[in-house]
């Protein structure tokens, strides 16, 4: 038997697909009728296997509890459905469970079961196609094979007889009248499982006039499905047994894919286009799978990363044809050297991907180009506001126009006719086309705009422009010898997270990629924290590009103008310089590979971390040193980095790593603070500017507090905090900032206790400790990256190398690095791309080619 989808009613499609997304679902049905076909023999209602095989996938599922709630005894029940063990078994209208016969009946009630038994019998004795079926707390009275007249008169009996005694709870269904001695029906018996398992949404599937009062006790997002004909309570119909099997397979797969999330390609093998606006992300496979419009850290139009297909993408493939098999893998996937154009290529066929330069602010516009000599499968599936809003599309002269989102948006494709489906909640767009070099196929998303006519410039003058962008800035830089085209991809890269409408520097493109695959340590790094931006500023000042300090450092005057003071700064902002909303969590998506919950904005946003004004003095320093001078403005800027140290360094903090914990007098803050004053003084000193007087006396005074605090004899390091004696890689810092000279033995015992404890392989981890977070993470490409400075200063150069090179190994095949490595899985965690580990990755680059 073939079950698709498609014949369900789409409204309903579009309520399952929402079911699917409660966090403890409860999948409960009747039998006859509804998971077996009704016959005349009711001891041949055998169930459909395609309904089984969906209970029992349902089942498997976590958070998911399935039950079958049934007129019939317990025993026949288990009997006669053969149905696994993971399927809860509900019988007599819900006097018994699976899980024992949950009504010890009294006495009274027992003799009363005798005498309703004795007086059906007499009611049906030499009525043929009469029987009766005795049950342990009642006795139901079947007239399925019997004349109507029989059968009605029968009933009557009954009705008029048995069913008025006292004590007696009657139930009716289709040909049969069920008389207990107890109080119950399938409401009840629904409200119990529900109670039992804590769901938070159940679906209730039955044929019967006694699912009714099933029916009726559903409410909120719970789900009622009527199989075939009658008045109903139920907010939805199927015709028959087959479309409850495929109700009940579509829900096993949406359920499944939100659990789970669909296969999910390798997060070091998705590749990142930018136009220093806003980011795209390319599965390898040329498959759209991730774009915020109207900037980066805007609600998603294409979340297929973290949601699975129904979430948006736009993909392009070889077309296989009707019945051929999947499309072949790609023979790769590339960067055109020295830009952020991608290609992805098949044997004849070839996708370019850029995001176009040169348009308005409040526009993205995406380019694709087909070429080749084969035909091309094209699926356009846009779902804005993360797939929460309708989508109509609507085919004109020109392309497609997106109708129902807030934001203008169009696709470009003339000449193209495409066929539109739909979900029931949204449509998307499919067609076949012929890809050839000499008429390729341009395909323009145009996000912020309902133009659809022809651009001024062609398609090759538009991809000139996005080449020559890149590529004329990467010859302005000076690379290392070692690794020169990685660190060429890892400043393209670092550009690409810069805005340059704002001077505001993204930390990584994307939000809630797992730290652990099923974790839920997921979180959104799309905005400008003060210290990720000042380090990638002053990577890439180091490597001779300076137009992203100064835009950044300008970013950071615009932030202060709206604080009290320097010492209220927060950690991070949105690339726009304002303050976060709290941070929410978009519970219809399953996220990547089924981790969850998806995240948006960032709670850090409302901590304390006080190493944030270090990193930022630190940049005024190098760009200073590679102009040759210290603007004015840069000047206020250190001196109010300085006056929010001298406010608040003895404070406890939250530290670089976010800790959502109670603050500590972490190590790494305390040093941050020290290098906030100490380049302060130096930069006074270098550039004839006065300082505070108390700066330097402030300075020793921190170096004095790390030195006697930080350190621990009894564990020969120094510590992630005062209190403690747990290691945390940040903590290198006391060397490899200047505080204690790397030949101090207790930077040497530092660096040993680190590398003990928290390298593994390939990577180092910040830390073992527990952090009031369940699960586990990744090791910090850029933990390893200072560990590698460690070993250099401390003149470890062979351990350096090594672990550079295992680094570099780590890198996807176009050479972009996510925030942490797995070094069991060895796969790549986090979000991506990471500024951390690229600036990391130079930074190493650098030390080993002098």
């Amino acid at each position: 038997m073939a079950l698709t989808a498609e014949a369900l009613p789409a409204e309903l499609r579009r309520t399952i697909v929402q079911l699917a997304r409660t966090p403890r679902l409860l999948v409960a049905c009747d039998y006859d009728g509804t998971l077996a076909p009704i016959v005349a023999d009711p001891n041949a209602a055998k169930p459909l296997p395609e309904s089984v095989h969906a209970l029992r996938s349902l089942a498997s599922l976590p958070a998911t509890t399935t039950a079958v709630i049934s007129g019939r005894a317990l025993r026949d029940l288990a009997t006669l459905s053969r149905l696994p063990s993971e399927v809860h078994l509900v019988g007599s209208h819900g006097s018994e469970f699976d899980v024992g016969f949950v009504h010890e009946l009294e006495p009274q009630a027992t003799e009363l079961r005798t005498a309703l038994q004795r007086g059906l019998q007499d009611i049906v004795t030499g009525n043929d196609g009469v029987s009766l079926e005795a049950k342990p707390a009642s006795v139901a009275v079947h007239v399925r094979r019997a004349d109507s007249a029989v059968a009605e008169r029968v009933l009557d009996q009954v009705r008029s007889g048995p069913a008025t005694w006292d004590g007696v709870e009657v139930t009716e269904g289709k040909a049969v009248i069920e008389l207990a001695v107890v109080q119950t029906d399938k409401g009840n018996a629904l409200d119990a499982l529900r109670h039992q398992v804590g769901a938070t949404a159940a679906i209730f599937l039955g044929d019967d006039v006694t699912d009714e009062k099933a029916f009726a006790r559903l409410h909120g997002p719970d789900l009622g499905v009527k199989v075939g004909e009658g008045d109903t309570l139920a907010q939805f119909r199927v015709v028959d047994t087959t479309q409850v099997a495929t109700a009940l397979a579509f829900l096993m797969e949406e359920r499944r894919t939100w659990l789970y999330g669909e296969q999910a390609p390798p997060i070091e093998r998705l590749t990142m286009l930018s136009n220093e606006r806003t980011v795209a992300l390319l599965t390898p496979d040329a498959r759209l799978t991730w774009m915020c419009h109207p900037g980066p850290d805007s609600a998603a139009v294409f979340a297929d990363l973290l949601g699975g297909p129904g979430a948006g993408h736009f993909s392009i493939r070889p077309h296989g044809g009707s019945g051929a098999p999947r499309s072949p893998l790609p023979l790769g996937q590339r960067y055109v050297p020295g830009t952020m154009i991608v290609e992805t290529r098949w044997s004849r066929l070839l996708v370019t991907d850029y995001l176009e330069h040169g348009v308005d602010g409040h526009r993205t516009d995406l380019i694709r180009v087909i070429t080749g000599g084969t035909t091309a499968s094209i699926e356009f599936a846009p779902r804005p506001e993360f797939g929460q809003v309708p989508v109509r599309l609507v085919p004109e002269a020109g392309g497609l126009r997106v109708m129902g989102t807030s934001e203008p948006m169009v696709l470009r494709s003339p000449a193209i006719q495409w066929e539109i489906t739909s979900d029931g909640m949204h449509e998307s767009a499919r067609t076949v086309v012929e890809a050839s070099d000499e008429a390729p196929v341009v395909l323009e998303l145009r996000c912020g705009t309902e133009d659809l006519e022809p651009s001024e410039q062609t398609e090759s003058e538009r991809r000139r422009a996005a080449d020559v962008y890149w590529s004329d800035w990467l010859e302005t830089l000076t690379l290392p010898a070692l690794e020169r085209d990685l660190v060429g991809r890892s400043a393209l890269t670092l550009r690409g997270l810069c805005n340059t409408d704002t001077g505001g520097i993204m930390a990584a493109a994307t939000t809630s990629l797992p730290e652990e695959i099923g974790g839920v340590r997921n979180w959104d790094y799309r905005y400008c924290w003060l210290r990720d931006g000042s380090m990638t500023a002053q990577a890439l000042v180091t490597l001779g590009s300076t137009d992203e300090a100064e835009g950044f450092l300008n970013w950071l005057h615009g932030v202060l103008e709206t604080l009290p003071g320097p010492e209220r700064l927060h950690p991070l902002y949105s690339l726009q310089g304002a303050s976060l909303g709290p941070e929410a969590v978009i519970d219809s998506l399953p996220g990547y590979a089924g981790s969850r919950p998806v995240r948006v904005g960032n709670l850090a946003d409302q901590q304390v971390q006080l190493d944030v004004f270090g990193p930022v003095v630190e940049l005024v320093w190098h760009l200073a040193a590679a102009s040759g001078s210290l603007r004015d403005r840069d000047w206020e800027l250190v001196k109010a980095m300085a006056e929010a140290v001298s406010h608040r360094w003895f404070e406890p903090d939250h530290g670089i790593w976010e800790e959502r914990d109670q603050p500590r007098h972490h190590v790494y803050s305390k040093v941050m603070c020290w290098v906030t004053l100490d380049r302060a003084v130096k930069l006074a000193e270098k550039y004839g500017r006065q300082p505070e007087s108390s700066w330097s006396s402030l300075r020793d005074q921190i170096s004095q507090d790390v030195l006697k605090n930080g350190w621990q004899p009894d564990v020969q390091a120094f510590t992630t905090a005062y209190e403690g004696s747990d290691l945390d890689a940040a903590s290198l810092h006391v060397g490899l900032s200047g505080l204690i000279e790397p030949s101090d033995d207790r930077f040497r015992a530092t660096v040993t206790a680190i590398e003990s404890e928290l390298r593994s392989g390939s990577t180092v981890y910040r830390y073992r400790r527990d952090d009031g977070l369940p699960g586990d993470e990744g090791g910090f490409h850029l933990c390893a990256a200072w560990l590698i400075e460690a070993y250099l200063l401390i003149g470890r150069r062979t351990e350096a190398e090594e672990l550079f090179q295992q680094i570099v190994d780590t890198t996807g095949p176009t050479g972009l690095l996510a925030e942490e490595y797995d070094p069991i899985a060895e796969r790549s965690l986090g979000n991506h791309p990471q500024a951390y580990s690229h600036l990391g990755l130079i930074r190493c680059a650098q030390l080993l080619s002098q």
